[in-house]
């Protein structure tokens, strides 16, 4: 068949793609910028009219719709991308006379109460509405190597503590990216009965812990101590979150997160309906890390937050350096310091609060503006009041503190910041 995949440079429809290809399709891809021969454009936060849609349909047996956001970032809506232009996207297919669709929903669709939920319930109604073979797939939460929500729950399982917020009971059941990918193969196959909505997936309900420990284990981490959030500070956090344009934690995913992502106790159809799609089993959670792609996920969790921690800590080092020289020490004690290295009078005065500005400067560069141009000058300048003071205050080298020789942990900071220009989540 030719099959339209819509989304497929996201991490679902990159998935869906490749594994429709595998079996023999003639696939379209279905993106916003085109890449390859082949490529449809699409813009679903244009594509609004059934009208749009009809030229790029031509000749289409099928179509995959697997475009989602996890939140709203100035034009790319929930209405524009989860429902208007689907539903402009699945008139025009029946106008064309395309065969079967396949939507991609989501887990919960059809009862939760979060604008991210009610605008793909309302694609779903439409597409039900329509004189198509349809199949409407609601995956729950979706993991694989490329996925944003996947990347964030490894990060979180890598550190040595493992943050786990309040959730009460609610239950996870995530599906592997890849069986998702089988199940859109197999919702195409012309056997499958159409008009038919499936919640899908995996194999193993888990709370918040147990999922992050899956990971944690996966990525060949020893178990780590886990600090409990209260419900209260996360919802906080989820409100600055809001403000926050790359944020995950907003207001409405807060409350998706504590309802969970698993099918209901006790649904069997629900279990039933993915080993039919599949015609196995699903993948558990312990076995999405296969042992060959171990370390690709471990270091990637691990960069995700490691250069994070070490630029937030430089930039605390720094502004309260700053604070500290210019208002805390006593300034006699400080001109005392400087005139051990031949600075004295007025220069001694501007090179005190000079060296404050520039420390404080220097900090709030780690956080707006960090670069490897950056590391460098703090490693010379590190570098170079370290040699000065050795040479004229030498009882600093040899301070059973070790004030200088605190320096070399800095340096080192310096050299990993300076040689991860592009981390791995780059």
């Amino acid at each position: 068949m030719k099959v339209l995949v819509c989304g497929a440079s996201g991490f679902i429809g990159t998935a869906v793609a490749a594994r429709l290809a595998a079996a023999g399709h003639h696939v379209l891809r279905g993106v916003r910028h085109v890449e390859r021969a082949g490529d449809v454009a699409i813009d679903y936060g244009a594509d609004l009219q059934p009208c749009a849609w009809l030229d790029r349909l031509r000749g289409v047996d099928a179509v995959v719709n697997a475009v989602g956001i996890i939140r709203e970032n100035g034009a790319a809506s929930f209405e524009a991308l989860h429902s208007g232009a689907p539903a402009a996207l699945f008139a025009a297919c029946a106008e064309a006379g395309v065969r079967r669709v396949v939507q991609v929903s989501a887990l919960g669709a059809g009862q939760g109460d979060t604008a991210y939920f009610a605008s793909k319930r309302a694609a779903d109604e439409v597409l039900m509405s329509l004189p198509l073979e349809w199949i409407i797939l609601r995956p729950a939460l979706v993991f694989g190597r490329e996925g944003g929500s996947a990347a964030m729950f490894c990060r979180l399982a890598s550190m040595p503590l493992t943050i786990a917020p309040a959730l009460g009971a609610a239950r996870f059941q995530p599906l592997h990216v890849d069986d998702l990918a089988d199940a859109v193969v197999a919702a195409l196959d012309p056997e499958t009965p159409a008009q038919r909505v499936f919640d899908i997936a995996g194999s193993t309900a888990v709370g918040y812990e147990g999922m992050l420990a899956a990971y944690r284990s996966g990525m060949g981490f020893a178990p780590a101590p886990v600090l409990r959030v209260p419900a209260a500070l996360m919802a906080l956090a989820a409100r600055a979150g809001r403000s926050l344009p790359a944020a995950l934690l907003t207001p409405d995913n807060w409350r998706m997160l504590r309802a969970g992502s698993a099918l209901a106790q006790g649904d069997t159809a629900g279990a039933a309906a993915t080993r039919e799609l599949l015609g196995r089993a699903p993948r558990a959670v312990t076995d999405f890390i296969p042992s060959a792609e171990r370390e690709v996920f471990r270091l990637r969790a691990l960069a995700a937050w490691r250069a994070s921690l070490l630029r937030w800590t430089l930039a605390i080092v720094w502004l309260a350096t700053a604070l500290v020289s210019a208002l805390i020490y006593p300034r006699a004690g400080s001109l005392a310091l400087l005139a051990g290295v031949g600075i004295q009078g007025v220069p001694a005065v501007v090179a005190l609060y000079g060296a404050a500005a520039l420390d404080a400067a220097l900090g709030i560069a780690c956080i707006m503006r960090p670069r490897r141009a950056l590391w460098l000058a703090q490693g010379a300048l590190i570098l170079g009041y370290s040699v000065a003071i050795a040479a004229c205050l030498p009882e600093y080298l040899w301070h059973p503190f070790g004030p200088l020789l605190k320096n070399l942990p800095i340096l080192a900071i310096l050299v990993i910041l300076y040689a991860e220009e592009k981390t791995w989540t780059t």
